[in-house]
C-alpha cells in the first residue's frame, strides 16, 4: 500500500504586540489600539504560514484565539470589542494567504455572531474557501496554583449542530477540539466516529496538572480511537499578566509520538502517515470489533 503522508504544522507562540502596558491597571490605555493588536498577531501568523510553506507544510493550525493575547485571565469588558465575524478582516487575510500559498488553515478566532460571542476555529481550504467552523463546546472558569481563568465572561459554549463536525479536505478528514474540550471523554470518539483522521486541539493552558495531563490525554485518545492529534499551546508569557504558558506542542498518532521536523522556533511540523489508520493495529487489538455496548 502506498504511504499517504500529510505534512502538518502547529503554531506555538504568544501575542507579539510590542506595546502592551506593564501593569494591569493600565490596560485601559489599549482601548483605541485593539486593531493594532489584532493586526500585529495576524501578520505574525501569516509569516509563520510562509515559513511553514517553505518546509512543505500542507495544513497548519494556529493557536487558540491567535489574533489576541489571552485576555481571559481576568474580566475586562475592553476585550469584548476584539470579537469579529467570520466575514471580518482576520479570516479574510488568512483566506487570501491560504489561496496564495495553497495551504489548509485552522484559524481560531474570537467570533462575534450578532449579539453572541464564541471561541471559534474557522476551517479554510487551499483555495481560500471557508469549509465551516467549530465553536468551543465547553467553557472553563476557575483557577489553579498559577492563576485564574474566566472564559465564561467573554463567550458562550457552542450552539452548532453537530457539536463536533468533521471537515473533508484534500489531505484527509479534519476535526477540531479547542483547549478545555480535550478533557471530556466523548469528544475524540465523537470526532472519530464522524470520520476524523486528524484532530487539531489548539489550547492556551497552564498549571501543574494541565501540564501533566497534556502528555497523557492526546496519546491515549490517539491510540484508543485510531486518529492523529495535534495539540498546540502558547509558549512564554504576555504582559501585563505575565502568566507563563508551557508550550510543549506536539503531534501524536495511534502508534506514538511524531517527530518534530521544524526549522522554526514557533512551529511544530510533522509528517503524518494516514495509511497507518487503515492498517491492522500492531498490538493485535481490534477495539472497534470488540467494543461492547453498555449503560451506566
Amino acid at each position: 500500500m502506498e504511504r499517504r503522508l500529510v505534512r502538518a504544522a502547529l503554531s506555538e507562540t504568544c501575542s507579539v504586540y510590542p506595546d502592551m502596558p506593564d501593569r494591569l491597571d493600565a490596560l485601559g490605555s489599549l482601548a483605541g489600539k485593539l486593531e493594532d493588536i489584532r493586526r500585529a498577531n495576524v501578520v505574525h501568523h501569516l509569516e509563520l504560514m510562509e515559513a511553514a510553506k517553505a518546509q512543505g507544510v500542507q495544513v497548519i493550525c494556529f493557536g487558540e484565539l491567535f489574533p489576541a493575547p489571552y485576555f481571559a485571565l481576568g474580566t475586562d469588558p475592553l476585550w469584548l470589542a476584539l470579537a469579529e465575524t467570520v466575514e471580518g478582516k482576520t479570516v479574510g487575510e488568512v483566506r487570501e494567504a491560504a489561496r496564495r500559498l495553497s495551504m489548509i488553515v485552522v484559524a481560531p478566532i474570537f467570533e462575534r455572531d450578532g449579539e453572541q460571542r464564541f471561541n471559534t476555529a474557522v476551517l479554510i481550504d487551499e483555495r481560500g474557501e471557508v469549509l465551516g467552523k467549530f465553536r468551543k463546546a465547553h467553557i472553563p472558569f476557575g483557577g489553579n496554583e498559577q492563576g485564574s481563568f474566566h472564559e465564561n465572561f467573554y463567550y458562550e459554549r457552542s450552539n452548532l449542530d453537530p457539536l463536533f463536525p468533521v471537515f473533508s479536505t484534500s489531505v484527509g478528514k479534519l476535526g477540531v477540539s479547542i483547549c478545555y474540550d480535550r478533557h471530556f471523554p466523548y469528544v475524540v470518539p465523537a470526532l472519530a466516529r464522524a470520520g476524523a483522521q486528524l484532530i487539531f486541539s489548539p489550547a492556551i493552558t497552564f498549571g501543574a496538572k494541565s501540564q501533566r495531563m497534556w502528555h497523557l490525554e492526546f496519546p491515549t485518545d490517539a491510540a484508543r480511537f485510531n486518529v492523529f492529534i495535534g495539540g498546540s499551546n502558547r509558549r512564554g508569557s504576555e504582559k501585563p499578566w505575565n502568566q507563563p504558558y508551557f508550550g510543549e506542542s506536539y503531534f501524536v498518532g495511534p502508534n506514538g509520538l511524531c517527530e518534530n521536523l521544524s526549522q522554526h522556533p514557533n512551529l511544530i511540523i510533522a509528517d503524518l502517515d494516514l495509511t497507518t489508520l487503515s492498517q491492522p493495529d500492531p498490538s493485535g487489538w481490534n477495539l472497534p470489533r470488540d467494543t461492547r455496548p453498555f449503560s451506566a
